[in-house]
């Protein structure tokens, strides 16, 4: 039986990337998709209606749907990544607030909140002496302590250039290219930043070492 039940558990934890990927950004899809077509989804649900202006439909559809995704990642993999249940969380705070008070602004301090949490937790660690991001990723990959400092060091001020263009743009802009750029924006800027540390990762990689 223990058996059994470990291998369950394994399998369990073998979840492909594209169903991560999938369960990552498919919150942020619908939230697109709903404060894009805010106004037809009303017509075809009156009871969508009672919410407001499509911000707020989008709103209460992105809490739903990350619901269901962070219920599905924990049904996969019995357990949650850090970052998107901390999100997760500040999702259905602010999501809250804004439905009930009928203001947007809650929704669009989300993104400044928690890069300012993610940035404040990774280089208070580091004044610690504790490179915490190799907590998150050690899974993934092994570093020398000297890596995992610089790639904490990275990461945590670019959590805080995350919530300063956040700021920027939903104070400068309108509120559909706001989330026109949370979804299309942000995005793209991870990636490419995630793509720049490949040189350090390679350098400070453990597993490079032995093979050599």
């Amino acid at each position: 039986m223990n058996s059994e039940r470990s291998t369950q558990t394994t399998e369990r934890q073998d979840v492909s990337p594209l169903l991560k990927l999938a369960l990552e950004l498919g919150p942020l899809g619908v939230f697109f998709i709903a404060n894009s077509r805010g106004a037809q989804l009303a017509e075809m649900f009156p009871a969508l209606g009672a919410l407001g202006q499509p911000i707020f439909i989008a709103t209460a559809a992105f809490m739903v749907a990350i619901s269901i995704s962070l219920t599905v990642s924990y049904i996969l993999t019995r357990h949650l990544p850090v970052m998107p249940m901390v999100s997760g969380v500040v999702v259905l705070v602010f999501g809250a607030l804004t439905l009930y008070l009928q203001d947007d602004l809650f929704i669009k301090l989300k993104p400044t909140i928690v890069n300012t949490l993610f940035g404040s937790i990774l280089l208070g660690g580091l004044f610690f002496g504790k490179s915490l991001l190799g907590y998150v990723f050690d899974s993934a990959f092994k570093l020398d302590a000297e890596g995992w400092r610089k790639l904490t060091m990275r990461w945590g001020v670019f959590f805080f250039v995350l919530a300063l263009i956040n700021e920027f743009v939903w104070r400068n802009f309108s509120t559909d290219f706001w989330v026109d750029f949370k979804v299309f924006g942000f995005m793209p800027i991870t990636m490419v930043f995630t793509m720049m540390q490949l040189p350090l990762i390679q350098k400070h990689s453990l597993e490079s070492e032995e093979k050599s």
